[in-house]
């Protein structure tokens, strides 16, 4: 199996539409600074997302125990990115704005109830987890730097097991027919966001 199925066979498992343009691993590398500033904040909000779920949904239970430990997850890795930093003399930017998220969270069926909204964040969160694990994966493979390729491979398994989490969640309260209708088409609209977004080496997303 060549590169090209490969990635292929990734992004299908993943249930992503459209795989990463290849070029965009060699686009990072060129400033380590850049990326690893972008993907320190990305674990920041992701911690902040899951304590946003929870403390919005607190009769959830279940969502509750499965993302507690989950916010100390992302919160450690911020802090692990920050020591890779450190490590190479890098130092953390500003924070920038997110496009992709931001063109995600414009997706959102807006109004609905309180139980409506929760569907529709459990699905984007799900969505950047899948895609955040599938560029980790391009990151492991094809950087030119073997501890970096370690270092994302780790990264890639958790982000795995995030997306299926927040799949799983969906799917739990809204059951299997609803959450798997409203997923298939923030797939095809994620999939159309990749295609308008120009693509930079400095964005994880």
């Amino acid at each position: 199996m060549d590169q090209k199925e490969q990635e292929l066979q990734s992004v299908r498992m993943l249930g992503l539409k459209l795989p990463t343009d290849p070029r965009w691993v060699n686009l990072a590398e060129m400033d380590l600074e850049e990326i690893l500033t972008d993907h320190a904040y990305c674990e920041q909000k992701a911690a902040t997302s899951c304590i946003s779920l929870i403390q919005q949904y607190p009769e959830k239970e279940e969502m509750v125990r499965a993302l507690a430990p989950i916010v100390t997850e992302e919160w450690g890795h911020f802090r692990q990115v920050l020591r890779e930093m450190d490590k190479r003399e890098l130092h953390l930017g500003r924070q920038r704005k997110d496009e992709y998220v931001n063109k995600l969270l414009d997706f959102q069926k807006k109004g609905g109830s309180r139980e409506d909204r929760l569907l529709e964040k459990l699905l984007i969160c799900a969505l950047i987890e899948a895609r955040s694990c599938e560029r980790f994966r391009l990151l492991s493979l094809h950087i030119n730097d073997d501890e970096l390729k370690d270092f994302y491979h780790k990264f890639m398994v958790s982000e795995a097991g995030h997306y299926v989490l927040f799949i799983e969640l969906a799917r739990n309260y809204f059951g299997e027919e609803k959450a798997n209708k409203r997923w298939q088409e923030y797939l095809e609209r994620e999939a159309e966001i990749m295609k308008e977004l120009e693509l930079r080496g400095d964005r994880m997303h």
